[in-house]
């Protein structure tokens, strides 16, 4: 009896402790911005592979400093900006590399992927999926500006006390693009680049008396769209696409020199639990019928092939008609700021905002 009693004991420990890894395989813990899992699509994904999702809302700083504190342990999927990881990466080796192998890249744009894939190399290896993207570019009154299309319009003087941007580093960047020059090849120069930032922050400064406004807040930005007050500034695609539905007029444009973009990842914790439902989850929301969903709700464009045909009638025209693929591919995406470089942009934007 003895005997029998140890063998059920021993059996029922080992499927207690078994069935008790298969529960914690089923679950995935992701650390996520606010609307990036949609319900919908969560309960659809639980329906489909049986892994319970649990989301975490957060932001890039938060997602850092909770992975920081655990050396990539306690979520097994992270959304950080692209610009966000490589160096957070050398420093605190908070990541894993992707295995490419198990993401379905066919259904990513590939512009995006070879993006992301370039900023978040760290020793030849990527540690990051693109999930999705915005940019800031140029919002038009076609009536009183129908030939403005490149950066360099909001130092036009044909639209003088019509134009407003903001004092912050994208004007910065996309006016040294439309001056025919790449400031991110000058990241790892501080002399060439400060040059540069010098030169583009002299033509702010013989442009500052064409300039309405410098917004900082995007609710008055587009007030005074509405108004006629500003013909031309450097915003948001979001912004200018709600302004396009008041006014048929008034539209983004993506400046021939390249929308400045943003995009937001998926990334494997180093210590993640679950991460072939991390790869799930990643194929599975870049499926194009699910990316729509999110773009759908969020605005925000997917790096998902094929999603617009699946977009909502109004939100599909917009990224037809403003982001073609050869706009798309034009897109300058952000990658990691040098700490050194904030410093140079910080005295140039006070010089410019100081002159007479």
């Amino acid at each position: 009896m003895k005997k029998v009693f140890v063998i059920s004991l021993i059996l029922g420990t080992f499927l207690v402790f078994a069935f008790g890894n298969l529960y914690a395989a089923e679950e995935l813990a992701l650390i996520s911005w606010t609307d990036y899992a949609p319900k919908s699509l969560v309960d659809k994904f639980q329906k489909e592979t049986g892994i319970t999702v649990k989301v975490t809302y957060s932001n890039n700083e938060e997602m850092i400093a909770k992975l920081r504190a655990t050396r990539g342990a306690g979520f097994d999927l992270a959304q950080p900006s692209q610009d966000r990881i490589a160096s957070v990466q050398e420093k605190y080796k908070i990541y894993q590399p992707i295995d490419m192998s198990k993401i379905q890249t066919g259904q990513i744009i590939e512009s995006m992927l070879e993006a992301v894939k370039l900023n978040t190399m760290v020793k030849g290896q990527p540690y990051a999926v693109p999930f999705c993207w915005g940019t800031s570019g140029l919002v038009v009154n076609k009536k009183f500006a129908p030939n403005a299309g490149d950066y360099s319009d909001i130092l036009n003087a044909m639209y003088k006390g019509r134009i407003s941007y903001r004092l912050k580093r994208p004007t910065l960047i996309g006016l040294a693009f439309a001056m025919g020059e790449n400031p991110y090849a000058k990241y790892n120069d501080p002399i060439a680049y400060k040059a540069l930032m010098e030169k583009v922050g002299q033509a702010l400064i013989d442009g500052k008396g064409f300039v309405k406004n410098y917004w900082t807040n995007g609710d008055n930005l587009l007030q005074s769209m509405r108004s006629g007050e500003v013909h031309l500034a450097m915003a948001w695609d979001n912004g200018g696409w709600k302004l396009h539905a008041e006014n048929p007029n008034i539209d983004f444009i993506a400046p021939r020199s390249g929308a400045l973009g943003w995009i937001d990842t998926f990334a494997i914790p180093a210590k993640a639990k679950n991460v072939e439902g991390a790869y799930k989850w990643i194929n599975f929301m870049l499926k194009p019928e699910h990316a729509a969903v999110f773009t759908n709700g969020s605005k925000y464009g997917s790096a998902s092939k094929g999603a617009v045909q699946f977009l909502d009638a109004e939100i599909k025209a917009n990224f037809e008609r403003c982001f073609p693929l050869r706009a798309i591919a034009n897109i300058k995406w952000y990658p990691p700021v040098p700490a050194k470089l904030e410093e140079i942009e910080g005295r140039i934007l006070d010089k410019v905002k100081a002159a007479k």
